[in-house]
């Protein structure tokens, strides 16, 4: 059976940094493309980034661009978010997740088929 867990959620303020983890069991990212969406409350979840299963392309929101950075670690079997300068609307629960054909990736939550719990992150003004 397959699990995604994030972790490294938290309560910052406005222009600090975060770093969000997911792990998997019962699977590896080896071959894996895997993407990071948000929820706040009220809202749709979003895309944010996804990064490629070779880890050659990362692709980002433009509410993110240039402030959060996707990676990989085969090794660990983990994917990484890292988040600078936060901003109270990144606010929401964060999620990672596996595409259902788990080599493409793609922008589209309900392209992927395997998902976390999620991680709350809250950034206050």
């Amino acid at each position: 059976q397959v699990q995604l867990a994030e972790s490294g959620g938290g309560l910052v303020q406005a222009g600090d940094s975060l770093k969000l983890s997911c792990a998997a069991s019962g699977r590896t990212f080896s071959s894996d493309a895997v993407g990071w969406f948000r929820q706040a409350p009220g809202k749709e979840r979003e895309f944010v980034a996804y990064i490629t299963w070779s880890a050659r392309r990362t692709v980002y929101s433009d509410s993110v661009k240039g402030r959060f950075t996707i990676s990989k670690d085969n090794v660990k079997n983990a994917v990484y978010l890292q988040m600078n300068s936060l901003k109270p609307e990144d606010t929401a629960v964060y999620y990672c997740a596996v595409p259902t054909t788990s080599g493409v990736a793609t922008t589209t939550p309900s392209r992927y088929r395997y998902w976390g719990q999620g991680t709350q992150v809250t950034v206050s003004s």
